[in-house]
């Protein structure tokens, strides 16, 4: 069995508690408009194809470093469901504190097992407005919630992510309606305001891709601050 690979990183402090192995996965079936990696969309462009195993060679390697554990994320980890399952099997096996960074689009039988050997999860619920995150995302905003009650049902620790994008995810209204869905769920640890940024746009420009956030300018520190107050003042961890 073999794995879509886009990349890997050996010091990631962003993605899960301790310094982590993140492995980014290629292949996604979202195309929000903020990605800040659109190369990794389409899983027939990967850079590499890999094996569990040669996966955790490559994680063995800095394990004394990496004592976090490894965060898989891409793309979308869960399209590969199967290969996830197999590396964080190895992992479990050896100690290794396994985390995945998804959208929960998908929820399986599959995905479940994979979920059985994962310790945490990173959720992205990119909007609370099923419109807006159709717009955003080009996605139904349903199995998210599915996968989100789910978690819930095993008790699976989560840490949500929320990107704070001026002009599409800063409304106030919305923003109170997200923390009161996140309020409801014991199992959310903690919550991540990731203020959008352009990093990115000159991979959209090289790729040919209409990018259509080029004018958005990055979350003022007033703007992360409100929003950092609204999701506080629903008792999450912010």
């Amino acid at each position: 069995m073999e794995g879509y690979i886009h990349s890997f990183e050996t010091f990631g402090t962003k993605d899960g508690p301790g310094i982590r192995f993140v492995l980014f996965t290629q292949g996604c079936p979202l195309r929000c408009l903020y990605c800040h990696n659109p190369d990794t969309w389409k899983t027939n462009e990967s850079k590499y194809t890999l094996t569990p195993e040669e996966v955790f060679l490559e994680i063995d390697k800095v394990r004394i470093f990496t004592k976090g554990g490894i965060t898989v994320s891409g793309g979308e980890p869960l399209l590969q469901a199967e290969f996830i399952l197999e590396l964080f099997r190895i992992c479990k096996g050896n100690g290794i504190h396994t985390a995945i960074d998804t959208s929960g689009i998908y929820l399986n039988e599959k995905v479940k097992t994979v979920l059985d050997y994962t310790d945490l999860v990173l959720l992205d619920i990119k909007h609370i407005n099923p419109i807006k995150y159709k717009e955003l995302t080009s996605a139904s905003l349903e199995p998210t919630f599915k996968f989100m009650e789910y978690l819930a049902s095993i008790d699976k620790p989560v840490w949500l992510r929320y990107v704070l994008v001026p002009g599409y995810t800063d409304d106030e209204n919305d923003l109170i309606e997200w923390a009161k869905y996140a309020s409801q769920f014991k199992n959310i640890e903690r919550v991540d305001i990731l203020p959008f940024h352009q990093m990115a746009i000159n991979k959209w420009e090289q790729l040919g891709i209409d990018y259509k956030l080029s004018k958005i300018q990055p979350p003022t520190q007033e703007l992360i601050e409100k929003a950092s107050s609204i999701f506080k003042s629903y008792g999450l961890n912010i």
